[in-house]
């Protein structure tokens, strides 16, 4: 996905702020900015750790680099991941790591609410970020996106002062960002969703794609 939603938030804030994504309102939910983070100090920046499913000792390492903002990513998610996840991560046949892409703040938020669970509750909060995703992404009212994001942690578990402490960690917000420029990088990653199978980039693919490429590194 070409950066889309980035594009739009960048294109209303120019016309406001001339330079800042968008302006805090008093009607915007405390806890959340859509100003740019400011850069993070490697003595004090959170280590951001990349979340897993599957064997570790599984024959293949595949990664998937996606934004939560990404229509094509939720596609990916929907179509693809949950019959990799039945027939290769499930079986230990693949180590699945996810590597998270923040392009945009609305991405970040997400970020920071999926996080919030801890390692138990990602991936299903996750889940939910891109089955909802045409619901809570509002690209005129970040006041709406903030609530539908709070009210998917609501239903995941999460209680209210704990997604305010979540929300407002500017600290780990400019990690993610952070991270995910090293990660995106250093993998020559530049459009999302993005797979990476035992070390080689792939672009988006369908799942019987993906079938044959690992189906033949199975069989050697």
């Amino acid at each position: 996905m070409i950066r889309i939603l980035s594009l739009s938030l960048g294109l209303v804030a120019l016309a406001a702020l001339g330079g800042l994504w968008l302006t805090s309102t008093p009607s915007q939910p405390p806890g959340l900015s859509l100003t740019p983070i400011p850069a993070a100090h490697a003595e004090t920046a959170p280590q951001v750790e990349s979340f897993t499913l599957g064997d570790p000792d599984a024959p293949i390492k595949l990664e998937e680099f996606a934004s939560f903002t990404c229509g094509h990513c939720g596609t990916f998610h929907d179509e693809v991941f949950k019959q990799l996840k039945a027939d290769y991560i499930d079986t230990g046949k693949v180590h699945f790591t996810y590597r998270e892409v923040y392009w945009d703040p609305y991405a970040i938020w997400a970020g920071l609410l999926a996080r919030c669970g801890g390692e138990m509750r990602f991936f299903g909060i996750v889940s939910t970020i891109y089955q909802k995703q045409s619901d809570w992404i509002d690209p005129k009212d970040p006041s709406k996106t903030a609530e539908s994001l709070r009210q998917i942690g609501r239903t995941a578990g999460l209680e209210n002062d704990q997604m305010e402490a979540c929300l407002s960690d500017a600290a780990l917000a400019a990690a993610l960002r952070d991270h995910s420029a090293e990660m995106t990088d250093k993998a020559g990653v530049n459009a999302t969703p993005s797979i990476v199978i035992d070390g080689q980039l792939y672009k988006n693919m369908r799942y019987r794609d993906l079938k044959k490429i690992l189906d033949d590194k199975l069989a050697g």
